[in-house]
């Protein structure tokens, strides 16, 4: 695994079943992607700076496993495809548990947003730069 965050889960997180509420598992994989942006010297404010923003079209997790209050989860990103430009780009991310086992797997399709225009756009050829060198997902897409 690389550029993996470590997480507990928390009350917030569980349903009424006693797991892991199903939004809880995209929050997680959100948030591994504003970790490695920020990583990328992308945080928050430079891209109000740039008056970028990432967005999403899809979203999909396929539930593996079973994820309890109070454990202690990894997730990392990987680059499933992206346009020559960096502009679309899909991520899978894995959630695992402690002992390894992959409990969860989210798939996104993104792309760039100009925050003035309201419209897709090109990101700095750093950016696209960074999403290219992503490690490559090896796993069968969603």
């Amino acid at each position: 695994m690389t550029d993996t965050v470590t997480y507990r889960t928390r009350w917030a997180d569980m349903d009424p079943n006693g797991h892991m509420r199903h939004s809880a598992y995209a929050d997680y994989a959100a948030d591994q992607r504003v970790v490695l942006l920020a990583k990328w010297g992308y945080g928050v404010a430079r891209f109000a700076k740039l008056r970028l923003g990432p967005i999403l079209f899809r979203e999909e997790t396929k539930y593996l496993k079973e994820i309890s209050i109070g454990e202690e989860i990894q997730v990392d990103g990987r680059l499933a495809a992206a346009a020559a430009d960096g502009s679309r780009w899909t991520i899978v991310h894995t959630i695992y548990k402690a002992d390894g086992r992959v409990a969860a797997t989210v798939t996104v399709d993104g792309a760039w947003l100009d925050l003035d225009h309201r419209k897709l756009t090109i990101p700095p050829a750093e950016l696209a730069a960074a999403f290219s060198a992503m490690p490559a997902y090896e796993g069968k897409s969603q």
